[in-house]
């Protein structure tokens, strides 16, 4: 039988309205985000229905945004389409990992969504102190990005953060470093694009984030997985609730590592990747790491029906 990988995007993938369709038309969407609203106690879902973006779009909203609208998906897909818990693994890029978490039942909804709202508060602290940014370096290989980092370094911090796919590699740290990141980009002809991010995601300028998210993190219970999780800090399968907390608390200042995540579920037999959540960034990505699994985006009833049929034949 083959396996089946669910995947959850992050943050960059929001937009005004997403999930909308799914809240009017399946209970267990209308509740997953209802059920946000009362414990975060604001009207998160006006946010991610009416916006306007430059109001959905800060980390502070934008992350339980995502989050919600990601389980919700979820549940909406799982209502229609049994998994077996043998031949299922999850995962999710940087913030999709808590939507991951709470789909192999590693954390209830409720507590990942305080988790979530924590750690989006303390990541857009950081951003506001810090004053990063991000840097997307596409068509180099590692070494050549790594090189770049290290040139750039000169002039403060500069890592390598997100692998996301062959040929699209994230830098991230100070602003004069990742601006002599660009201009080194220029001069050897290498195509780089400026995110339009509010930090230095992942980079060590999240440490202080990451250390008060280490305090907070302690007060959940965390289950073992029913589906194994893949980790963003290291690519591996984690079946042990016991070392969630830990690779949680390491993400948030440590690169991820995609690539490696989507390579090591393929190696374990899965030959169907299902995205749930808005847009369809991370599937793209996974595209471009392998031709071997088929891909589905799953954020609305079209998407939803398409998946379901195609999934009859596998």
């Amino acid at each position: 039988m083959t396996k089946i990988a669910l995947v959850f995007p992050g943050q960059a993938s929001q937009y005004v309205g997403m999930g909308s369709e799914f809240y009017n038309k399946y209970p267990v969407a209308k509740q997953t985000l209802d059920t946000a609203n009362e414990v975060l106690g604001y009207d998160l879902k006006k946010i991610i229905f009416e916006g306007p973006l430059e109001v959905l779009t800060p980390t502070k909203y934008t992350q339980p945004a995502v989050f919600t609208t990601s389980v919700a998906c979820f549940r909406v897909f799982t209502s229609r389409f049994p998994l077996s818990a043998s031949h299922c693994f999850t995962a999710g890029h940087s913030l999709g990992e808590y939507s991951a978490l709470v789909a192999s039942e590693v954390l209830s909804f409720e507590d990942a969504i305080r988790l979530v709202n924590k750690r989006a508060e303390l990541l857009q602290a950081a951003c506001d102190k810090t004053k990063g940014t991000m840097l997307a370096v596409l068509g180099a290989e590692k070494q050549t990005v790594e090189e770049l980092c290290a040139e750039a370094r000169t002039a403060g911090i500069c890592e390598a953060v997100n692998f996301n796919a062959p040929g699209q590699i994230v830098i991230s740290g100070e602003i004069a470093a990742i601006e002599k990141a660009k201009q080194i980009a220029k001069e050897k002809k290498i195509k780089a694009i400026p995110l339009a991010v509010s930090g230095a995601f992942h980079s060590p300028l999240m440490k202080e984030a990451a250390d008060i998210l280490a305090g907070e993190i302690k007060k959940y219970r965390f289950s073992n997985p029913k589906y194994p999780v893949v980790s963003n800090c290291d690519a591996v399968i984690t079946r042990d609730a016991a070392e969630i907390p830990e690779k949680l608390i390491k993400q948030v200042a440590s690169p991820v590592l995609w690539i490696d995540s989507v390579n090591n579920m393929i190696s374990q037999g899965c030959g169907v990747f299902v995205e749930l959540g808005p847009k369809a960034i991370v599937s793209g990505m996974i595209k471009k790491i392998s031709a071997q699994p088929k891909i589905f985006n799953i954020e609305n009833d079209a998407t939803l029906i398409q998946a379901l049929e195609a999934l009859k034949n596998i």
